[in-house]
């Protein structure tokens, strides 16, 4: 499990203290890694709908956002033109399992 330092000293100050001091016999490796890129992102329609296996799950998904209130009919309607004109293939490559974290340098 790798943590950002800073991240770790807020969550255990009294162990990165100790660990940081080198008080002890405690043997940790600690690698500092520059911020994640994904970290307080959210997903947006065409992330999911380019997780979407089929047209049909694409526009089960347009669907759900539609009904929750994230997504305006309007635009729903412009999405599912151009889902029904171009296929899922318009909105990008397929983002499979593990994608955020490949992307970030983690996998």
């Amino acid at each position: 499990m790798e943590w950002d330092i800073e991240e770790f000293k807020k969550k255990f100050p009294n162990l990165a203290r100790e660990i940081l001091e080198n008080k002890g016999s405690v043997h940790v490796k600690i690698s500092l890694r520059s911020n994640d890129p994904w970290r307080g992102y959210e997903p947006n329609v065409y992330d999911f709908i380019r997780r979407a296996n089929s047209v049909e799950q694409a526009l089960e998904v347009i669907d759900f956002l539609m009904r929750r209130g994230e997504l305006s009919k309007e635009e729903a309607e412009k999405i599912v033109k151009k889902l029904m004109e171009k296929g899922l293939h318009a909105f990008g490559p397929k983002k499979d399992f593990g994608w955020y974290l490949k992307t970030a340098g983690y996998s």
